[in-house]
């Protein structure tokens, strides 16, 4: 289920998903975390969750029916506090908090995507597979 600003649900959440997911890949040099939950027996294509330029986090390593929903104010300026950031980096990122049944965690970044696609978990041979955006937020 996608939740958009401005829904009266939105308050609870941007984003919500019953699939299992896990931390697939940190890049430092790209500031990139991929979440991705792979094909199972209900869902045929993998999806993935991409948040781009990152600039703290802190997550478990898997994560069972996740919700992200914005931080509020208070809880925002404590996570640019753990990142170090200026505050006058505020309005250049979002910070968001993930909610499971198995864990939690936060990640300040500028943007967040899920992407839909491919069958094989750890993708294609050759690079890259086609995939659909499903969803995305940018501060």
């Amino acid at each position: 289920m996608i939740i958009h600003p401005g829904d009266a649900a939105s308050s609870e959440g941007l984003f919500r998903s019953e699939r299992a997911f896990r931390v697939w890949r940190y890049g430092v040099g790209h500031s990139q975390l991929l979440l991705r939950a792979v094909p199972d027996g209900t869902d045929s294509a993998c999806l993935d969750l991409l948040f781009e330029d990152v600039k703290a986090m802190q997550l478990v390593t898997h994560y069972e029916s996740i919700e992200i929903r914005p931080a509020g104010e208070g809880e925002a300026q404590q996570i640019l506090d753990f990142s170090g950031l200026a505050s006058t980096w505020r309005g250049r990122y979002l910070a968001v908090f993930l909610r499971s049944r198995s864990g939690s965690g936060f990640v300040l970044c500028g943007r967040i995507t899920a992407l839909q696609g491919g069958d094989d978990p750890l993708g294609p041979p050759g690079g890259t597979e086609e995939r659909d955006v499903v969803w995305s937020i940018r501060q």
